[in-house]
């Protein structure tokens, strides 16, 4: 089968864009701009290219798209269980960037691709990220996500944990419908590798002597590498040459690892109305995110001593301490940085493809994932 054809139609017309959002530059990013170690030109360039960013607009080369993945997900959640279907409609339905479909979608459409199977490749990703979330909140006896309770907390711990495999398997029912042994590799070695990288987490918590580079291999088991399938998908819907596939797997990398490292500084910065989610959290999980490593590794002995007691018993008593050694020791400015340089690679990495809508969406994607406030 040819996977430039259109033989995999959308399942009805109708659907809702995910919800649209307005994000600014904040304080703490002009700040780490300033800094002396981002040079001036950069910083002046990443001001000019990151204005508001509104999800109406940022999506609009593939509006029509994304409202046809939405309803292959809708019409893809039907279960004769009454149970799966409302906790699955629940957890979809709570809308969120849909940054990964949004990939799928926009890699496919950078390689020229002109059928509808990034349509149910987009819904795939969204099932597989949507069944890890259902897990991470069971994990990490979460009770808030995406400004409301999580699905455990509604349904209890077996229902989510349940509902969430009913979504993993749904994801390859729909992948194997496409018809490409390369995207069910592509997809079957994401899924276990970001199982992997749950498990890392696991073993991380309350580890206080993590160093960056072992963290980086959780952020990118765990989120990037869903990110990269997603730039991949689309470059193998094209039909493309390797080198432009590798670049757009490169993009996927370095934009999950950016929008999981300003997740890391919004722990600690962000507004919880905004973020949806309790500040804190990861502390109060004994999690070693990048902004503590840099205190334990940088601040004063009393800091890191305070922090790492933090990590060690896993307590959140004690966040608002932690709260403003993370802010005066630079912390949440390195941080963020990490994460614009992310950003930036991940634009570089899309210097082989050819100029369009789409790939501009995707350089406008990656500023994104780097001034984001929510």
């Amino acid at each position: 089968m040819s996977l430039n054809k259109p033989d995999c139609a959308p399942l009805c017309a109708s659907g809702e864009v995910g919800r649209q959002s307005r994000c600014r530059a904040t304080p703490a990013f002009d700040a780490a701009l300033t800094s002396a170690d981002v040079p001036p030109n950069i910083a002046a360039l990443l001001h000019h290219l990151m204005p508001a960013v509104d999800f109406a607009s940022l999506y609009a080369p593939i509006d029509a798209d994304m409202r046809a993945v939405d309803a292959v997900v809708r019409t893809r959640l039907h279960s004769d269980v009454v149970l799966v279907r409302q906790v699955a409609e629940y957890i979809i339905s709570a809308g969120g960037k849909r940054m990964r479909p949004a990939l799928v979608l926009l890699a496919a459409g950078a390689c020229g691709y002109s059928g509808t199977c990034h349509h149910d490749l987009a819904a795939v990703v969204e099932f597989i990220h949507t069944a890890t979330l259902l897990h991470d909140d069971v994990v990490d006896e979460s009770s808030l996500r995406r400004g409301r309770d999580t699905a455990n907390a509604v349904f209890g711990n077996p229902a989510s944990v349940l509902v969430g495999d009913f979504l993993y398997s749904r994801a390859f029912q729909i992948m194997v419908g496409v018809g490409s042994m390369r995207v069910m590799q592509v997809l079957a070695d994401a899924t276990n590798i970001i199982a992997e990288g749950e498990v890392l987490q696991l073993m991380n918590c309350r580890n206080a002597d993590i160093g960056v580079d072992a963290y980086l291999q959780v952020i990118r088991y765990k989120t990037a590498k869903l990110f990269e399938a997603a730039g991949r998908l689309g470059a193998i819907l094209g039909n493309v040459s390797p080198d432009i596939e590798e670049a757009l797997a490169a993009y996927g990398t370095h934009i999950g690892t950016a929008f999981q490292l300003i997740d890391d500084v919004l722990d600690y910065s962000g507004q919880e109305a905004e973020t949806g989610k309790h500040l804190g959290d990861d502390l109060a999980e004994g999690k070693p995110t990048l902004p503590l490593i840099h205190v334990i590794q940088h601040g004063s002995p009393q800091q890191a001593a305070l922090v790492r007691s933090a990590i060690e018993n896993a307590s959140g008593d004690s966040f608002a301490e932690v709260l403003v050694a993370v802010r005066i020791s630079g912390a949440l400015d390195a941080a963020r940085k990490h994460g614009i340089a992310e950003a930036e690679m991940a634009k570089a990495a899309l210097a082989p493809l050819p100029d369009s809508k789409f790939r501009q969406t995707l350089l406008q994607l990656a500023d994104f994932a780097a001034q984001r406030s929510f």
